[in-house]
């Protein structure tokens, strides 16, 4: 009788758990926002105890702002791949029209989305996330400074960036065939892009 070896039990690393547990604070903090979720709420998604989170992260505030700035680190590694990619005609609409399909295609991921929402509004009342939402911000627009886009051009792809959160946050693109002013402001805002996020 021959029997099989039982495949060897991997290990994860402190790295491994690290981004599990980050991955699961991005889904609890998106659902529940800074105020409504708990290191607990954060175990439980990560299939953790909440002393380990604790002991990993310390408060639930610094977990917040890990959190947060690796939702603005893939939105700057976004920008600056597509800028590096190419060269970057401030002029060109199709140069802007690159940069914001990269910003579309990260607006798939709605807990990311939500994350760096809840960061830029209720939770911002939070003296320390305030900070790091300022902080934020200005690492995204040193960024974009890379095209060498004026401060008007700018400030409009932020703006326009701004826009597409809102309407992703709402679930627009989810209720177009509804028609109305709604569908017709998502269409206008995503172009083609819209079937991405849909």
């Amino acid at each position: 009788m021959v029997t099989e070896k039982a495949a060897p039990v991997t290990r994860m690393g402190g790295a491994e758990r690290r981004e599990l547990v980050l991955a699961a604070a991005t889904r609890a903090f998106a659902a529940g926002g800074y105020a409504g979720t708990s290191t607990d709420a954060v175990a439980k998604e990560a299939g953790v105890s909440q002393p380990y989170v604790v002991r990993m992260f310390g408060t639930k505030l610094e977990l917040f702002l890990q959190v947060h700035d690796r939702a603005i680190a893939a939105i700057c590694a976004a920008f600056a791949a597509e800028i590096e990619a190419a060269p970057f005609d401030p002029q060109s609409p199709d140069d802007w029209g690159r940069l914001g399909d990269a910003y579309t295609t990260l607006l798939q991921d709605r807990d990311l989305l939500l994350v760096m929402m809840h960061g830029f509004t209720a939770a911002a009342a939070v003296p320390d996330i305030g900070t790091a939402a300022r902080e934020c911000v200005s690492e995204v627009v040193r960024t974009l400074e890379a095209t060498g886009g004026t401060d008007e051009q700018i400030r409009d792809f932020f703006a326009q960036g701004m826009l597409l959160n809102v309407l992703v946050a709402i679930r627009a693109p989810e209720h177009f065939d509804q028609g109305g002013p709604l569908a017709r402001l998502a269409t206008c805002a995503f172009g083609d892009a819209l079937s991405t996020v849909r």
